[in-house]
């Protein structure tokens, strides 16, 4: 039983510095949406803008990929491997949620990282907060569920 337990912990201990980081990421994204939401009138010749878009750009694109292939492969293969079939069924349900607003934030970088035209950008950043309030909320919840939930059978 001991090895049982010190398995468990040495396979999900390190999902939690994963799980630390990609939240670390998240916040990055949050500071870099609100830098560049708070500007009034974006020119692109202002290189300041630039930078911070393509800042965003970047972060939104690591952070979404994180998720996809690695965190929430991990999460999933945890609560495969505790049996949790209760939580894997939330999960996919929180994943539909996040899988919801992928695109629309793919679609944002693609006509963002060159940062060739502004015109649109506060419309489209306006547009970009609605999406990322369920999304987080979904990816912490599917944590909660699928990670949380076995932290006392992995310490």
């Amino acid at each position: 039983m001991l090895e049982n337990c010190q398995s468990a912990k040495e396979r999900w201990g390190g999902v939690n510095d994963i799980i630390d980081r990609w939240l670390h990421e998240r916040q990055q994204l949050l500071v870099a949406y609100c830098d560049l939401s708070s500007i009034d009138k974006y020119d692109e010749s202002n290189t300041a803008h630039t930078e911070q878009l393509k800042k965003l750009c970047q972060i939104l694109v690591d952070y979404v990929s994180a998720g996809h292939f690695e965190v929430y492969d991990q999460l999933i293969k945890e609560g495969k491997d505790f049996g949790d079939k209760q939580g894997l069924k939330q999960a996919a349900e929180l994943y539909q949620i996040i899988d919801n607003t992928t695109e629309s934030l793919l679609d944002f970088n693609d006509k963002y990282q060159e940062a060739d035209d502004l015109s649109e950008l506060a419309k489209d950043l306006s547009s970009m907060g609605p999406s990322l309030e369920p999304r987080f909320s979904a990816e912490d919840r599917m944590i909660e569920v699928l990670h949380i939930s076995h932290k006392d059978m992995v310490a």
